[in-house]
C-alpha cells in the first residue's frame, strides 16, 4: 500500500510539475521555435557555406576550403572593411555627442513635457527610412535647397558637389540611427540619482568633475547601449550607402549584398557576414569586461 501510494504521489507530482511549466512553455515555446527555425538554422547554414566554394555557374560546390576567409586579406577588401569600421566609429561618436546632451536636456524636463519631446524625436521616424534618405538626396542635389540657399546668401558661387559622396552616406547614417542613441541615453539619465550630483556640488566639485565622477558612471549602461545600437547597424547597413552613395561608396554591407545578389559568390558573402557577426560578438565581449549584460536592459 505504501509503495502504491508513493508511486501515485510521484506521478501526481510530475503531472503537477508539467502543469506548472505549461504557461511558460506556451509563451516561450513559439518564440523559441521561431528563433531556431529563422535565426539559428540560417546562421548555421551561413557558417557552413562560408567554408564551401563557388562553382563556375555561381552555385555552391560543397568542398571544404578556407579561401573565403583568406580572400578578405586582399588590399581591396581590407580597404572596404577598414572604411566601414571608420564610418561606423565616426557615426557612433557623433550620435553620442549629439544624443547625450539632447537626452540629458529632455530628462531634465517634467515628465509630461519630456514625453512630448521624446515624441518629437520619434515622429520623423514614423515615415519610411527610404523616404527620409531620398529627401536628403533631393536637398543635396546641385539644384537642391542646400546649394540654392548658400548661393542666395553669397556663401558659394557654384552648386555644391556633395551628392553621392562619403559625406552624404555619413549624413544618411546619422539620420537613420540618431534615435537609437537618444532613447537608451534618456532611459539611463532619467533613472540617475540626482542627489549625488547635489552632494558633489555641495562638497565643492565643479561641473566637469561632477560630470566625470558622478554622471558618467551612472549613465554608463546607456552610453554602452548607444554604442552597441548605433555601431553595429552602421557597420552592416547596405541600403544607406546604396541610396546616399549612389553605388560609388562601397561599405561592407554593400559588399555582402553584392556577393549574394550580383556576383553570386555566396560562400564569400557568407564569410563576410560571419565577420560581421564576430565583430558584434567582440563588442559584446569587450563590454562584459567592464559591466554586466543585464545593464543593457535600459535600452
Amino acid at each position: 500500500m505504501a509503495t502504491n501510494k508513493g508511486t501515485t504521489l510521484a506521478m501526481g507530482g510530475r503531472g503537477h510539475g508539467l502543469k506548472s511549466k505549461a504557461p511558460a512553455m506556451a509563451t516561450a515555446g513559439p518564440v523559441s521555435i521561431w528563433m531556431i527555425l529563422f535565426v539559428m538554422l540560417p546562421l548555421i547554414y551561413i557558417l557552413f557555406i562560408s567554408f564551401m566554394t563557388r562553382n563556375t555557374f555561381g552555385g555552391i560546390d560543397y568542398s571544404f576550403t578556407v579561401e573565403n576567409y583568406t580572400e578578405m586579406l586582399q588590399p581591396l577588401y581590407l580597404k572596404v572593411i577598414f572604411k566601414s569600421l571608420k564610418m561606423a566609429f565616426v557615426t557612433t561618436v557623433v550620435c553620442l555627442l549629439v544624443g547625450y546632451p539632447l537626452a540629458y536636456w529632455i530628462a531634465s524636463k517634467p515628465p509630461k513635457l519630456a514625453a512630448k519631446l521624446l515624441m518629437l524625436v520619434m515622429i520623423p521616424y514614423w515615415t519610411s527610412s527610404l523616404v527620409r534618405l531620398y529627401s536628403l538626396n533631393l536637398l543635396a542635389m546641385p539644384n537642391g535647397f542646400i546649394s540654392l540657399a548658400l548661393m542666395k546668401l553669397n556663401i558659394i558661387d557654384k552648386p555644391l558637389d556633395i551628392l553621392y559622396s562619403d559625406g552624404m552616406v555619413f549624413a544618411g547614417l546619422l539620420v537613420a540611427l540618431l534615435p537609437f542613441s537618444v532613447l537608451p541615453l534618456y532611459s539611463s539619465i532619467e533613472k540617475m540619482d540626482r542627489s549625488l550630483i547635489e552632494a558633489s556640488k555641495d562638497l565643492g566639485a565643479n561641473s566637469f568633475v561632477t560630470f566625470k565622477n558622478i554622471t558618467i558612471p551612472q549613465t554608463f549602461p546607456g552610453i554602452v547601449g548607444c554604442i552597441i545600437l548605433v555601431f553595429i547597424p552602421a557597420l552592416g547597413m547596405y541600403y544607406v550607402p546604396e541610396i546616399m552613395g549612389g553605388g560609388k561608396v562601397m561599405l561592407i554591407g554593400t559588399l555582402v549584398k553584392n556577393q549574394f545578389l550580383v556576383t553570386k559568390n555566396w560562400p564569400f558573402g557568407a564569410s563576410l557576414a560571419i565577420l560581421l557577426i564576430f565583430i558584434t560578438l567582440a563588442i559584446l565581449w569587450i563590454y562584459t569586461r567592464f559591466a554586466k549584460l543585464e545593464d543593457l536592459e535600459v535600452c
